[in-house]
């Protein structure tokens, strides 16, 4: 009597094979959680970046009021530190040197960090120095919106040396910082972006006490 074998499995076709694998993956990729993009409020997909040294993940949405914050900010701290490296090889007193330090050190990463938020969103960047177009920084008789230095006011102190630059250095920065917690504390009131709103907050914090260090310093002087 013939024993009779199984019969012989035939290979499944190479591309009902690669069609297999390919469902398998999608599944795979679905149980990972994800079709959908989280999207702004102003329809670009969010993307969350580890936070640095120097640089905030924008942490979700945001309206106009965070987008205008960055705009006017930037050039506002970009004039700060224009400001605080006259202090260099001018300033004579040691506490104004020190200041304009943590000026510098602060000011500049987060300007750094205003620009990324800026180009996530889609919004322009200010143009260096000068700020958005049609923004009046500053005017001739120094009362400038938010605090900015007019152009005379920076020749001013860019030809002071010594004790007289102290002192100019102290008035004007105490100007300069309180036109940057009034923008601030309106983005903490307006804004929508959480990491916007928490810098806005920092800068309150960290301008006010250095507004107090620096009336010690016109009184002293």
């Amino acid at each position: 009597m013939t024993a009779i074998t199984p019969a012989r499995r035939r290979p499944l076709p190479r591309r009902l094979t690669v069609a297999a694998a390919t469902v398998t993956a999608g599944l795979l990729l679905a149980a990972c959680g994800g079709g959908s993009e989280e999207r702004t409020e102003h329809g670009s997909a969010h993307s969350s970046a580890s936070a640095s040294a120097d640089t905030r993940s924008t942490k979700g949405a945001f309206n106009y009021a965070d987008v205008h914050f960055a705009q006017k900010m930037i050039p506002h701290h970009q004039q700060a530190l224009d400001m605080a490296r006259l202090a260099a090889d001018r300033a004579s007193d040691a506490q104004v040197t020190r200041l304009a330090g943590r000026i510098e050190k602060a000011q500049g990463p987060e300007i750094r960090t205003m620009r990324s938020w800026l180009k996530s969103w889609g919004a322009p960047q200010p143009s260096s120095g000068s700020g958005m177009p049609g923004m009046d920084h500053g005017s001739d008789d120094g009362h400038g919106m938010d605090g900015m230095m007019s152009q005379q006011e920076m020749d001013r102190l860019e030809a002071a040396e010594g004790a007289a630059f102290d002192r100019a250095f102290a008035r004007l920065m105490i100007k300069h910082h309180k036109g940057a917690i009034a923008m601030a504390k309106k983005e903490r009131e307006n804004g929508r972006n959480t990491a916007a709103k928490e810098l806005a907050g920092d800068i309150v914090t960290g301008q006010s006490a250095e507004v107090t260090t620096l009336r010690t310093v016109v009184d002293r002087l």
